[in-house]
């Protein structure tokens, strides 16, 4: 049941207070806000709402979602008005029902300042002159940003028309054109990562009218993803970025629809999610993400769009899935050790270097959707952003995986072997919980890694590089490895369980997620 409604009659608050009524609930909160004869000096003879209801239904419910969630209230309801409303009406109407009084009260307050800032809905003032005025509700003190909490700030221009998206531009192209636009209007991409270069791709997009756009992302904003991922802002900092992503999407263009996955796809997955979607489009910088992704293309059928950076330099390449073109194996046919790859956190990144091979990837995944030329689908692009030059590589389809079966038999075998390692990975809200599991810790970090950001717990030290070569000195028992991200430990946990060590396991998303989660 919906806990957000619009509504053009009154509303029955026998039957709200009703809805909210538990057993387990000591307490109910509600608001009620009513039409007022005066508005800054000026006498009022009533009001007008007006919605943009299919955008305010989905965000009205995330906004009570979020009350209970952050409160921990047993439940919460909002409705708001629509239509023509007289001089002691009720205009908005939220209740919230907890264990104890404070928890309602603040999720009540929390709602209906949210549902102020965040909502497409407009206020119309009638004054009793005859004339009227459109009015933006935003100076709302909002209390809950001063318990060190933090929300976007949405001013809804005061006008009476919902927003209409306006792709004249782009439909000049005679590429693009009415039919090109039905195209993209029509089609489906999955986005996987929402970072460095996911933020440029999400972003192009949906302001280019993308249809329904699937965005995947386990990770939280970090202060350090500012400077390249500017799709978000300081106040994010700590939320999920597929939440955010999803939020500026709503903002920048209401009429393309979005689907979230907040946590990473796996070998269980990824082939069900992936044929929902006409093209995917790979933006981590996780090797282990990129192969599923290459792999899953190949055994659905579904065109990739790959790219990594390297400090000033970038790659992209097209995976067209269909036979005789390239997958990412008839390159590279091992995932490389994580170590062994520069990443943001270890090699440094220049904030526009991201976003130029993240932009790159939107022309191109909009270039694939309008059916436009893509000369260079079948080469590996190289980006150098020192001198500027962009080089294409051939890659030949009659080496690399057609010498091992071809791509579809290569991509099979591999995602055989990903369900069974996927079983590496557990996750703990503390160290010490793992420890009272009865395992014994491994910290594969570098050693500056470890001078600067020393374990909670005891642990044996054991570099990931290293891992292989002390397989021996794994006895019987369980082992849980730890970096920082995650990506490294489970990179070697499964080296080990390759070598025997059948009790190696890998700590979800590494120390980075045990702060978050604390």
């Amino acid at each position: 049941m919906s806990r957000f409604e619009l509504s053009s009659a009154a509303v029955d608050l026998a039957e709200q207070r009703e809805r909210l009524r538990h057993a387990s609930s000591g307490g109910f909160c509600a608001f009620e806000g009513w039409v007022r004869n005066s508005n800054e000096g000026r006498e009022v003879d009533g009001l007008s709402y007006e919605a943009y209801a299919e955008l305010a239904l989905a965000e009205g419910e995330r906004i009570v979602a979020e009350a209970i969630a952050r409160y921990g209230v047993t439940d919460a309801r909002c409705v708001h008005r629509t239509g023509d409303l007289a001089i002691g009406d009720m205009a908005v109407w939220v209740g919230a029902s907890a264990p104890h009084r404070d928890e309602a009260f603040r999720a009540c307050r929390y709602i209906i300042d949210e549902i102020k800032h965040r909502l497409p809905i407009w206020k119309k003032e009638h004054y009793v002159t005859g004339e009227s005025d459109w009015v933006a509700c935003t100076h709302v003190y909002r209390e809950h940003e001063h318990e060190g909490h933090h929300h976007h700030h949405h001013h809804h221009h005061a006008h009476a028309e919902p927003f209409v998206p306006d792709y004249s531009r782009q439909v000049r192209l005679r590429e693009v054109g009415e039919a090109g636009q039905a195209k993209l209007a029509a089609s489906r991409v999955l986005v996987i990562g929402a970072g460095g270069l996911g933020c440029p791709v999400i972003s192009y997009l949906a302001g280019a009218g993308v249809g329904t756009l699937g965005i995947v992302d386990g990770d939280r904003l970090d202060a350090s993803n500012l400077h390249r991922q500017t799709m978000y802002d300081a106040r994010d900092v700590g939320e999920y970025k597929a939440e955010l992503a999803s939020r500026r999407v709503a903002a920048l263009n209401p009429a393309v629809q979005v689907q979230l996955w907040k946590e990473p796809l796996d070998a269980g997955n990824v082939l069900d999610v992936f044929r929902q979607f006409d093209l995917v489009v790979e933006c981590t910088d996780d090797m282990r993400s990129r192969y599923l992704s290459s792999d899953a293309a190949v055994l659905t059928g579904t065109p990739l769009i790959l790219a990594s950076i390297y400090q000033y330099e970038g790659q992209l390449q097209f995976v067209a899935a269909r036979p005789g073109s390239p997958c990412l194996r008839c390159l590279w046919p091992q995932e490389p050790a994580p170590e062994t790859v520069g990443s943001c956190t270890l090699a440094g990144v220049l904030g526009p270097v991201p976003g130029v091979l993240g932009a790159m990837q939107a022309t191109e995944a909009l270039k694939f959707l309008l059916g436009m030329p893509q000369p260079n689908a079948g080469a590996l692009s190289l980006v150098n952003l020192i001198d500027l030059s962009i080089q294409h590589l051939p890659i030949d389809a009659a080496h690399g995986c057609a010498e091992q079966g071809g791509c579809v038999e290569v991509a099979r075998r591999a995602m055989a072997r990903a369900v069974e390692e996927d079983e590496v990975d557990l996750a703990f809200d503390r160290l010490e919980d793992a420890v009272a599991a009865g395992f014994q810790l491994v910290d594969v970090r570098e050693m500056e890694e470890l001078a600067s950001d020393p374990m909670p717990v005891a642990a044996v030290h054991v570099p990931s590089a290293r891992v292989g070569e002390r397989a021996g000195e794994f006895a019987e028992g369980r082992y849980l490895l730890v970096c920082a991200s995650g990506r490294r430990s489970a990179h070697a946990a499964r080296l080990l369980r390759g070598e025997g060590v059948r009790g190696a396991y890998s700590l979800v998303g590494g120390l980075n997620a045990l702060r978050i989660a604390g």
